[in-house]
């Protein structure tokens, strides 16, 4: 996945049937589903892939207990169905997580089990595994740092668990393979129209070098998340806004406060979520929170209320109450939700089911769902653009389509699991350089060969894209991340062919970003 190479195939072809605005889990689920169909496509992303809320997750791949408890069957069902799915499409990024639902009341574990029973059953033959009651000892034997004053038992339950932005690389990878045009920092500024007034392509700027050209297309979707509204105003500059920003929070700390493999589950918090705190890559992430947001950012910020919120809500759960000190990184995504018509509806009562709006122009837009449904999404949404178009039906060929590196019985305690078959690979550049062996910090697993693979392989081109999105290193440990930037900004240079200024900017700008992510 070379981008100047791609940078020619998008200044030079004549014309493309679709070109999809957006580099997060819609936009590459569209665009995937768009070029498996046959439709020459092009996708161009403002800054890097899955930037913003795509990276940003709790990491589940999940049906949505909540939404099954708010009586929202259709997207539990639907969800369940594409949660399957991704796991047999990408085996090595998306496995099984067993969570346990501790309960303190009497009622609580008859409760949850019928309820997740339910879940059970609508999963079918897609399902996880079982649930099942357990008891107060076989609780504290899956989550020993519970409290044990009251408890009475707990609920196992199964759902998906995945990493979000590798899954975002290996999807750009799939549409590269499939005959796609794909590119990072290149910013839409405006809309052209043909002479019947309709979107005939985009005006693009590369945010590398701020050169302007433009891509005709007989369609566009806009898929940029939060930042729809932006795109939809270069149509119609009078239009109401569509989305409304949610603010999810997540807390990540050392593996010792949930020793074993085994996620919790909190059903019932204050605000009326759900609270997990999830093992993720040896580490766990405790969250989410659910806060409307006026401002759209790249780089939302964490309110006081919101980490209080989850280390209060940890602490009535846990032996071992963490505090601000035990904070490894803290990371913040804005949902792009469906903005109600109606006032005073509160963001975690709006449906997170997606949906499709096109414009008199044809801009067809998506907003809402979640990286679960990411491929429904682009099968939904290239559906819609085939008929605003007047293209002819073409099914789907993605339901069971393998992801790029697809790897079966991937052994999780390998740290280079989730580049799937790009593991040989990334070994070949270690094994002819013993530089290329050695590690980038002592608290992360991640060689300088995996740097190498990123600018190659990945279109990698900033520091943060490798330690934020490449490799996790940002929301697994910032301060340590920070230690690294030095030496990924020196192996990265090599491999453009950056001089030592560029590595001087790259580390001060990566320290700007990550100092973000260090909850002081």
């Amino acid at each position: 996945m070379n981008r100047l190479e791609n940078l020619e195939k998008a200044k030079h072809n004549s014309k493309y049937d679709v070109v999809v605005i957006g580099g997060g889990a819609t936009g590459l689920g569209a665009a995937v589903e768009a070029v498996t169909r046959g439709y020459k496509t092009v996708l161009v992303e403002q800054h890097d892939f899955a930037k913003g809320t795509s990276s940003r997750s709790t990491k589940l791949v999940h049906g949505g207990v909540r939404y099954l408890a708010q009586g929202d069957i259709m997207l539990v069902l639907e969800a369940l169905r594409e949660r399957g799915l991704l796991l047999k499409n990408a085996p090595h990024l998306v496995k099984d997580q067993k969570f346990v639902i501790p309960s303190y009341t009497w009622w609580g574990v008859p409760f949850y089990t019928i309820g997740l029973t339910m879940y059970d059953l609508l999963a079918g033959k897609l399902g996880f595994g079982r649930s099942l009651p357990y008891s107060k000892k076989r609780t504290l034997k899956c989550i020993p740092t519970l409290i044990k004053e009251k408890l009475r038992g707990g609920v196992l339950y199964h759902d998906g668990q995945f990493d979000d932005s590798r899954l975002a690389i290996n999807l750009a990878q799939t549409f590269v393979e499939k005959g796609g045009t794909i590119l990072n920092y290149s910013k839409v500024t405006g809309l052209h129209k043909d002479d019947k007034g309709d979107i005939s392509g985009v005006k693009i700027k590369d945010m590398q070098d701020d050169s302007e050209y433009s891509i005709l297309s007989k369609s566009v979707l806009n898929a940029t998340g939060v930042f729809v509204d932006d795109i939809v105003k270069m149509d119609e500059s009078k239009a109401r806004d569509i989305v409304k920003s949610s603010q999810g929070v997540h807390l990540v700390l050392d593996k010792s406060f949930c020793p074993n493999d085994y996620a919790i589950m909190i059903p019932a918090t204050s605000d009326g979520r759900v609270l997990f705190a999830v093992p993720w890559h040896n580490k766990i992430v405790l969250g989410t929170t659910d806060v409307q947001k006026e401002k759209h950012e790249l780089e939302p910020k964490a309110l006081e209320e919101e980490v209080d919120f989850i280390l209060e809500t940890a602490a009535r759960f846990l032996l071992k109450p963490p505090k601000r000190s035990d904070v490894l990184s803290i990371y913040a995504g804005l949902r792009p939700l469906a903005a109600p018509t109606g006032e005073g509806k509160k963001t975690k009562e709006i449906s997170r089911s997606h949906k499709i709006i096109a414009s008199k122009a044809k801009l067809v837009t998506i907003i809402g769902g979640k990286w679960t449904t990411y491929r429904q999404m682009g099968e939904d949404v290239i559906d819609r653009i085939e008929k605003e178009v007047g293209f002819a039906h073409r099914k789907t060929q993605t339901k069971k389509l393998h992801v790029h590196g697809y790897k079966k019985d991937v052994d999780l305690n390998d740290p280079l699991y989730f580049y799937g078959t790009d593991k040989e690979n990334i070994l070949k550049i270690a094994s002819v350089n013993k530089e290329m062996k050695e590690f980038i910090h002592p608290k992360f697993d991640i060689i300088k060969a995996q740097i190498v693979w990123a600018v190659k392989e990945e279109m990698a081109i900033t520091v943060e894209d490798f330690l934020a999105r490449r490799t996790r290193a940002l929301i697994l440990d910032a301060r340590a991340s920070i230690e690294s930037a030095p030496i990924v900004a020196e192996v990265m240079a090599k491999e453009l062919g950056e001089d030592t200024a560029w590595i001087e900017k790259q580390v001060k700008d990566y320290i700007e970003i990550a100092k973000g992510y260090i909850l002081i």
